[in-house]
């Protein structure tokens, strides 16, 4: 089951989620000219790389460090989202979590109402799906 699961993953994020995972490749490109390390997470290609957050696109997932389990199993979540929605994905959960992420209004706000980053309509739901997709 688990590699009719991986394989299954892997062709609708090709092809639903076309955009966002040529988007990813070319990340993972440049990552791996750069010796970027990575490894297979539950049919998503996971990287290591030198943003200081999480990425995820299409069948790509981009962490600081892979053993951060916590923040793997989020952009996990986002991959998830990518199945759901394809090409849907970059304008209703990519641009608005960017934007919820780096806006430094938005950052001021968080901080000083102390509003959780996971409480974003994106990140909360991302979350959720991974809990229900890894248990």
């Amino acid at each position: 089951m688990k590699t009719l699961w991986r394989v299954w993953f892997v062709l609708w994020q090709c092809t639903w989620g076309a955009p966002q995972t040529l988007a990813g490749l070319c990340v993972r490109l440049w990552g791996r000219a750069h010796g970027w390390p990575r490894q297979r997470y539950s049919g998503a290609v996971a990287s290591a790389w030198g943003g200081g957050a999480g990425l995820s696109l299409g069948l790509f997932v981009f962490v600081p460090v892979l053993d951060d389990a916590r923040l793997l199993r989020h952009e996990y979540g986002h991959c998830l989202q990518s199945l759901l929605l394809g090409p849907l994905y970059l304008p209703v959960i990519a641009l608005p979590s960017a934007v919820w992420f780096h806006l430094p209004a938005l950052r001021r706000r968080r901080r000083q109402k102390s509003i959780s980053y996971y409480a974003f309509y994106t990140e909360h739901w991302a979350d959720a799906l991974a809990a229900w997709a890894l248990g």
